[in-house]
């Protein structure tokens, strides 16, 4: 095959001095096909034609260019060949078929093409089309990318794109931690689309010209597997986590601003990930600070409304000095974690997680450990994760749901030798989703079977009462209120469109109130006649309806942004105003009166979505979620 080539390159040199005629050119390349001297250029052929003069295809050597061995699926410029272009040395791009056809059609236009740079330049002046790139492109994905046929080798990718930011062990770094159970809410595709265009608003870069679609999936698949072992995440691992920012105690004891601090909103911005302080009279944006990846649970206001706690679901808790208007510190109490309470006296933070299976109690002041306490039953034979973990101040105690066992605890704080005792209620169920009467003698939660709902007498540790409820309930977004000199609960439900009113003293039923749809929150306040409820879930999610308390009807159904989800509705200090969230990138705040229902003003913002009133939660309003 070598001569053969040879012999046709000679040929056509003569031909390009005008060495034979064009009859002869003719019946001469048709009789060297014929008799095989020539052929109609294979892979090989058009590798070793257009290639090999100044590379080495199959060998480590360096020629006039870099070797080409084990070209397919390698990262641009990524050899040690020392006369790379700067742009080809600074790569960004893996060579798969789609890259390798861009450069050798044009080189001079591919290189801009594949750095995104136009003034990227190349040493290579080569262009190829049709049949001669295809040769060319086949022998590299048959040869000399022998390698890139085998399957990705996921951990190796991992450990080589991902490990520095989210750490070898995947447990989280600088980014987030890349587990299923902290995955759980990104779809697959979602995760592939992160990895190939990155999440700017996270500082993620894009490896779509670095990863074949092949190598993404093959890391969307490793991180979404389990790890073999429990991971370990202990005093020394939390300890070593603490970020100070400013040390506590440093700051004054006066706010920097002229606002009333009670009547301030917290915005929770999931779009971009920063959260904005709202003055609730002037209905201004007073700051903007970036908080850690993805917060849940709500932020948790220390009893007089001066600091506030984050948690956000890999784990990381920050304080922040709403009086000052500055991050305090910040310290990783899990891995996967669900949310945090602060006690009624202000000294302590309790964390619940779902990864590790414990409950990690934290000083409120700098967020050292006071204690960790594993989550199992009590034969500590089986370990859960835990749902979620409440305050319960006028019991002086931590209320905490479970995931994995039928059990209740409850934890009381007030002891002085900080030892933390649990108190074990078995509830004969799994139970997830609370909200507590007003006195916090009554725990209600969902079964998580769905149908029904159960009361449980905290005092005495027993079954008060089973309640009607259909679908799934979403209690924790629960609110009360006085309705014929009655106290009645009502919640929205996840699954179906039905706010569920209760009384509280027989625990029955009295209405079913059909919605548009599945709802996600519900809110009131003591000062309005109105209740509030989204419909977050189907086509009309843009839809909230206004509900009249005295008459357990709906008078009013609006559309903040027809079209786009509306969610998450909550009171200023006074009930003056609502507000609700757009929930979409190009999301906004929109605020109504309270009394008239009419739009006052809408915010621009990035996918608002919780809204924390700090009057409202401190007094824990019978409106709200506590």
């Amino acid at each position: 095959m070598k001569n053969s080539i040879g012999q046709f390159f000679t040929f056509i040199t003569l031909i390009e001095h005008g060495s034979f005629h064009k009859k002869t050119i003719t019946l001469t390349i048709v009789a060297m096909i014929f008799m095989g001297v020539i052929a109609i250029p294979d892979a090989q052929a058009g590798a070793e034609g257009r290639c090999k003069a100044c590379h080495d295809l199959t060998g480590p050597k360096h020629k006039t260019g870099p070797s080409l061995a084990g070209l397919f699926g390698r990262e641009a410029g990524s050899t040690d060949f020392k006369k790379y272009s700067a742009s080809m040395k600074k790569g960004g791009w893996v060579w798969n078929e789609a890259n390798l056809r861009t450069y050798l059609a044009n080189t001079k236009k591919g290189i801009k093409t594949l750095t995104g740079n136009d003034d990227a330049k190349t040493k290579m002046r080569f262009k190829l089309k049709g049949k001669k790139l295809d040769a060319v492109i086949a022998y590299f994905k048959d040869h000399a990318g022998s390698a890139a046929s085998e399957e990705p080798v996921a951990e190796k990718l991992y450990l080589q794109h991902c490990a520095e930011c989210h750490g070898a062990d995947r447990l989280g770094g600088n980014g987030t931690a890349l587990l299923p159970e902290n995955l759980s809410r990104l779809k697959r595709p979602k995760a592939a689309d992160a990895i190939a265009n990155g999440l700017p608003h996270t500082q993620m870069p894009a490896f779509g010209k670095k990863l074949t679609a092949k190598e993404i999936e093959a890391v969307v698949e490793y991180i979404y597997t389990p790890l073999a072992e429990m991971p370990v995440w202990r005093k020394a691992e939390i300890d070593a986590s603490k970020v100070i920012h400013n040390a506590p105690g440093s700051l004054g004891d006066k706010p920097v601003f002229k606002a009333d601090p009670l009547n301030l909103f917290l915005v929770v911005e999931l779009g971009d990930h920063h959260v904005t302080v709202l003055d609730g009279d002037k209905l201004e944006p007073m700051h903007r600070f970036e908080s850690r990846y993805a917060l849940h649970g709500g932020p948790k206001y220390s009893p007089d409304g001066r600091f506030v706690y984050f948690a956000s679901r890999d784990g990381w808790i920050s304080k922040f000095d709403m009086y000052n208007l500055k991050m305090v510190v910040e310290v990783r109490a899990g891995i996967n974690t669900r949310n945090l309470a602060i006690s009624g006296d202000g000294r302590y933070v309790m964390v619940g997680n779902y990864l590790p299976h414990n409950l990690v109690v934290l000083d409120a002041v700098d967020l050292s450990v006071k204690k960790i306490i594993p989550v199992t039953d009590k034969d500590q034979t089986r370990t859960s994760r835990v749902s979620a973990v409440y305050q319960a101040t006028p019991r002086n105690s931590f209320i905490v749901a479970l995931r994995d066992l039928k059990e209740v605890w409850e934890i009381p704080y007030g002891d002085e030798t900080g030892n933390f005792p649990v108190r074990r209620i078995d509830v004969n169920d799994y139970m997830d989703d609370f909200m507590f009467d007003q006195q916090y003698r009554y725990l209600i939660g969902a079964s998580r079977g769905g149908g029904k709902g159960r009361v449980i007498d905290l005092d005495s540790g027993q079954i008060a009462s089973d309640i009607d409820l259909p679908g799934m309930p979403h209690l924790g977004s629960g609110v009360k209120w006085d309705y014929k000199g009655q106290r009645v609960l009502a919640t929205p439900n996840l699954k179906e469109g039905v706010v569920s009113i209760i009384e509280m003293k027989n625990w029955k039923t009295i209405k079913r109130l059909k919605t548009l749809g599945p709802g996600f929150f519900m809110r009131t306040h003591e000062n309005t006649p109105y209740a509030w409820v989204d419909v977050f879930f189907g086509p009309n999610k843009d839809a909230v309806h206004v509900i009249d308390k005295r008459t357990l009807e709906i008078i009013k159904t609006l559309r903040p942004a027809p079209g786009k989800r509306g969610g998450h509705v909550e009171f200023d200090r006074y009930g003056r105003y609502v507000l609700v969230s757009v929930w979409e990138m190009d999301g906004a705040l929109v605020i109504y009166d309270a009394a008239t229902l009419k739009e006052i003003k809408r915010i621009p913002m990035k996918k608002p979505s919780g809204k924390y009133n700090v009057f409202n939660k401190i007094t824990r309003s019978a409106g709200t979620s506590h």
